[in-house]
């Protein structure tokens, strides 16, 4: 990819708006802007001053396309880093494209998904961790992904490894040195600070791998399937959750015949609700289907409501799920419970223990039943500002750091010589590095930032 060039892209979405914006980065883009720009005050972009904002008309020969404002942003103080022009035109798709065209023909060539942000980390704006914190901020869809990815712009994250890869440089560089007088047989590196600062990036590294599990929550949702016998109130409990008549609720057996899914945010955390088939024997072939689609629904969830009518004296249907899911979270949930009198709620709170009891239909125990999913995340970290993971490519490397470092300390408790340490320190600056961008390759950045959209 050559990056010395001139891009554009559009800056928002395609689609008919009251705005549309498009941006141009480049060497040249200041001038290649002001070549089809005639302002209203008959100025001169390239003579003005960045971060100003002008009004005039794109020309293409002697065609008016749009009245426009441009704003200038110069080199080194953009996005980017390079100079920058942004065109807020009218949002006709029409207009849009023209545009696009005209500055296509005057020197500018289509940006690659995420080129804007490839630039930015090339030209040290940000490191690497905060350009992948810029797709996080644009997919974000609840509060808590959102203050991540907010949290890692500012440089949170990438803050805390910078310092904890740079204190290991620094001894890695005295036991280097120690290598060019072997024969000698002298130590530059103070063994048991050493040993303290291996512990000290030890924990920290757990510290974020643990961290993991949370912010893959947060970036990408519990999927909590809905299961039962026909008929318990599932896709009433689903419509309650979610306020709205989403599903279809009749008192015929096997109305939901496929999966229905959607999501609510609960105190910034996203839960994707999946109500699914109800769970019976039966000679439909259609509800058959969508009793298989069922069990595939709850593999791949992490948390199982188990949803019974408490007029039901059988419980052997929640013992087969427990025994056909051990590994799942699995929360019982007594419905219609305002048709059960006190000996039947006791008779199910000593055969299913924990069972939560609520009424779909009258909207009873909602509040209760979103506590309790609420109490599955332990959302305490997200609140104190600790750095969270939510990158499954940066806990990957996490990962790889921390197995070096043991063997570090492995090394040093057994005696291994500075040269065979010297390998494994190297190894955990590489692993931290990647997370930064401290060490890169076409190919990591080329997987980065192919997943962005087009104009970031």
């Amino acid at each position: 990819m050559n990056t010395s060039d001139n891009i554009i892209a559009m800056a928002t979405p395609q689609g008919v708006g009251a705005i549309a914006v498009i941006r141009i980065s480049g060497p040249n883009a200041i001038k290649i802007g002001n070549s089809q720009f005639k302002s209203v005050s008959n100025k001169d972009l390239t003579q003005l001053n960045s971060h100003t904002i002008h009004l005039g008309h794109i020309i293409d020969d002697q065609k008016e396309l749009d009245k426009v404002l441009v704003s200038i942003f110069k080199a080194p103080n953009s996005y980017t880093g390079e100079n920058v022009i942004e065109i807020s035109c009218h949002g006709s798709s029409y207009i849009q494209q023209q545009v696009l065209q005209l500055f296509l023909r005057k020197g500018c060539r289509m940006a690659s998904p995420g080129e804007f942000t490839l630039r930015a980390f090339l030209n040290g704006k940000m490191d690497l961790s905060q350009a992948e914190a810029v797709a996080d901020l644009i997919a974000s869809d609840s509060e808590s992904s959102h203050e991540i990815a907010m949290q890692q712009m500012r440089g949170g994250f990438s803050n805390e490894i910078k310092k904890l890869r740079e204190e290991l440089l620094n001894f890695a560089s005295l036991i280097e040195l120690e290598l060019d007088f072997s024969q000698e047989d002298v130590e530059f590196a103070n063994r048991d600070q050493f040993k303290q600062l291996l512990e000290r990036i030890s924990e920290v590294l757990k510290k974020l791998i643990d961290s993991f599990a949370l912010g893959n929550v947060i970036k990408n949702g519990i999927p909590v399937a809905i299961v039962g016998e026909p008929n318990v109130g599932k896709s009433t409990l689903l419509n309650a959750l979610l306020n709205e008549e989403r599903a279809i609720v009749s008192n015929i057996p096997g109305t939901t015949r496929d999966t229905v899914e959607d999501q609510i945010s609960i105190k910034g955390i996203n839960f994707r609700f999946i109500d699914t088939a109800g769970i019976r024997e039966t000679a439909d072939v259609v509800e058959k289907i969508g009793i298989e689609r069922t069990f595939d629904k709850v593999e791949k969830a992490r948390l199982i409501i188990y949803l019974f009518d408490g007029s039901s004296k059988d419980i052997s249907p929640f013992e087969n799920i427990k025994k056909q899911f051990p590994d799942k979270e699995l929360l019982p949930i007594c419905n219609k419970v305002d048709l059960l009198n006190d000996t039947s709620v006791n008779h199910i709170k000593k055969t299913i223990p924990d069972t939560l009891f609520i009424s779909a239909k009258q909207k009873k125990g909602i509040l209760e039943l979103e506590q309790k999913l609420l109490s599955l995340v332990d959302s305490g970290r997200l609140q104190s500002g600790e750095s969270i993971v939510t990158n499954g490519r940066h806990y990957d490397s996490l990962l790889k750091a921390l197995e070096e470092i043991q063997k570090v300390k492995e090394g040093m408790e057994v005696g291994l010589s500075s040269d065979l340490m010297a390998i494994d320190i190297r190894e955990a600056l590489y692993h931290l590095g990647e997370i930064t961008g401290s060490v890169t390759t076409d190919e990591l950045l080329g997987n980065i930032f192919s997943s962005f959209c087009i104009g970031k």
